[in-house]
């Protein structure tokens, strides 16, 4: 039989059969094994190209003509470590490095690099680039390579070449960067705001509203029986309320600098030495006590304007140069520099240290003293300066820095003592990771302890944010083992061991009943507060006014005439919903409610609404309201578009690798 089969297979009907089922495996299953997929990258985002907009989202046509961009592993870490360092520096000890690595926090990373990548294909698709210019003037506006605020080609290279980038490869990621922002930045740039739309929305800012409404205390606490059957329904209708957080208790000892033994002032001999070898330091730099008048010139300034502003410092330094010539008089009869005219154009006592901009610097201490110097030229226009006074200069004697010297080296060597002892306690608990105490007893310092606590909870050192991150740290909750020493400040370090561990779990009813029968009776409270309010719009639904109802019962109502948007009467909450009422009719109130954090409930009346006055606002104002509306519907345009761009392409995310 098998011979009969081989025969009957070995004709071009069998040769057919074969080619027409290669077909759909070569669509449908080969692209794993003949192409490589992008999943050893984070993401991969593939786009239709501009000359075949529609093609079609098959495996051939998409691996042949699509364009593609990958955000690579390398690129994800340095941006999940940039955000790292950023969010470290803003919340500082608050900083929590473990809640950080969330997968959460790694995908919105990952997002706002998808987001880049996608507005840079689109770029790509739509014939935008950057040109070399464009690139040199984002590079020379980077204050990092800059000196007295003019771009600096040294410390442009030196700082590529600490960063390991060549001059080329950080070209191409500033055209990357320009690049990834232009159809957005187009886009955001192209929204604007006709008259009618800002004089809608000026009417509806300026909106005032007559309201009267009357507050409802915050209900009294509730003593009424709780049953059994209410206890167990609250609880299986709220159980995530009811659960006892992560606790751990810790074994702790304290390193503390102040505990050493006092340091003895160095002897004469060392000091001297410490002088000699440390001399430069103690240079008194040369000072110069100086006055100036600017003559500014408007940045983009034409060259006749230029010209114009030079002539005038000329003839401002002629005049301060004739006998008898007051220079105060002078720089307050031109005050191109309100802060110093006032003054006589008195700068102080200036060193050459960068403190000024360079010309201004170079020309002050090239001048002689008393002299009156000719312009010079800077970013902010001409200056003319009088140089009054010179202060030389000086070596500072040893006699008056010995104070400084002995601070420093008892401070230098309270730091080595300090060191010492970390270094040797670090030691001995090396030995034996799992407690504490052998080396406290070496170290003749006391075992702590303090627990079980949660996060945010304990006392003094315990409370501190870096203790607690260790505290819940992995490794030292499932190892049992010492921590490295945890620096509290600059003389106070601690070492700490947990030396128990409960995981977060769900409460029991028994151990959550007092928690939930407060729960049940607040609820009750508010809900008979509610019921009151609700009672109260019901009757002036039914024809009785504000002031009646409130009269009835003993309440005082308070009635606002003009009330302006965002007044916090009571609260600001109150006042977000009188403005979301609507527009009451003729003869009518619109009424609502509003519920306050502290359980009391605010009952209105809105009786007119008084639109706002477009008339009223000054031009400059209306024309500063258009660019912020403006604004807002840029950014809101830019999202948009990048939404609509992400729905068109194909985005592939790798979990793993992140």
């Amino acid at each position: 039989m098998l011979q009969t089969l081989r025969e009957k297979m070995s004709g071009w009907i069998a040769i057919v059969i074969v080619a027409l089922l290669c077909i759909p495996f070569a669509f449908f299953g080969m692209e794993q094994y003949l192409f490589q997929t992008g999943a050893g990258q984070p993401a991969k985002i593939e786009v239709q190209p501009s000359w075949w907009r529609s093609a079609p989202d098959l495996w051939p046509v998409r691996k042949l003509v699509w364009k593609s961009a990958e955000v690579t592993a390398e690129e994800f870490r340095e941006a999940f470590e940039n955000e790292r360092r950023r969010r470290r520096e803003l919340e500082g000890e608050a900083f929590d490095a473990r809640a950080f690595e969330s997968p959460e926090a790694k995908r919105e990373v990952l997002e706002a690099l998808i987001d880049r990548r996608v507005l840079q294909l689109a770029a790509q698709r739509e014939g935008m680039v950057v040109g070399d210019g464009r690139v040199r003037e984002a590079i020379n506006a980077i204050p990092a390579f800059q000196v007295d605020g003019v771009f600096d080609q040294q410390r442009y290279l030196i700082s590529l070449q600490a960063q390991g980038y060549t001059p080329r490869m950080f070209e191409q990621l500033v055209r990357d960067d320009l690049q990834a922002t232009l159809l957005a930045g187009q886009v955001a740039r192209s929204a604007f705001t006709t008259d009618g739309e800002a004089e809608r929305m000026l009417r509806l800012l300026a909106e005032r509203r007559d309201v009267s409404f009357v507050v409802l205390p915050a209900p009294e606490p509730d003593t009424g029986a709780v049953e059994a059957q209410e206890i167990q329904a609250w609880y299986d209708a709220h159980r995530d309320r009811y659960r006892a957080p992560e606790r751990v208790s810790i074994e702790y000892v304290v390193l503390d600098a102040s505990d050493l033994p006092p340091i003895s002032e160095p002897d004469e001999d060392t000091l001297r030495r410490r002088y000699e070898q440390e001399k430069a330091r103690f240079v008194e730099p040369e000072q110069r006590l100086v006055s100036h008048i600017l003559v500014p010139v408007e940045p983009g300034a034409d060259a006749a304007a230029q010209q114009a502003a030079e002539e005038k410092a000329r003839q401002i330094a002629a005049q301060a140069r004739e006998p008898g010539a007051d220079f105060a008089a002078l720089a307050r009869a031109n005050p191109g520099d309100p802060g110093s005219a006032e003054n006589g154009g008195d700068l102080g006592w200036i060193r050459q240290d960068g403190s000024m901009v360079k010309p201004f610097e170079d020309a002050a201490f090239a001048a002689a003293e008393g002299s009156i110097s000719d312009p010079v030229r800077s970013e902010f226009g001409w200056h003319v300066l009088h140089v009054r006074e010179v202060r030389s200069g000086h070596q500072a004697a040893f006699e008056e820095v010995r104070d400084t010297l002995v601070a420093e080296v008892v401070q230098a060597e309270r730091e080595r003592a300090f060191g010492d002892l970390v270094g040797a306690f670090v030691d001995q608990v090396y030995r034996n990771p799992t407690e504490l105490a052998s080396a406290a007893r070496q170290a003749n310092l006391e075992v702590h302890t303090a627990g079980p606590f949660a996060r945010g909870e304990g006392e003094g050192l315990v409370a501190t944010p870096a203790v607690q991150r260790a505290a819940f740290s992995e490794s030292l909750v499932q190892d049992g083992t010492a921590s490295d020493p945890i620096e509290i400040d600059q003389d106070r370090s601690v070492v700490i061991r947990v030396t128990s561990h409960e995981p977060e779990r769900a409460l029991t009813v028994a151990e959550a009943r007092d928690a939930i029968v407060a729960a049940i009776r607040a609820d009750r409270a508010r809900k008979a507060v509610e019921a009151e309010a609700d009672a109260m719009l019901a009757q002036i639904a039914g024809g009785k006014t504000l002031q009646e109802v409130a009269d009835a019962r003993s309440l005082q109502l308070q009635d606002i005439k003009g009330m302006p948007r965002g007044a916090p009467v009571p609260t600001a909450a109150a006042a977000e919903a009188y403005f979301k009422a609507p527009e009451p009719a003729e003869g009518e109130v619109s009424t609502g409610k509003v519920v306050l954090e502290d359980g009391a409930v605010v009952v209105f009346a809105v009786e007119k609404v008084t639109p706002g006055d477009p008339a009223e606002a000054q031009e400059a104002e209306r024309q500063m309201f258009r660019q912020q509306m403006a604004g807002l519907l840029g950014r809101e345009d830019a999202d948009t578009l990048l939404r609509e761009l992400r729905r068109q392409m194909r985005i592939t995310v790798s979990e793993a690798q992140l």
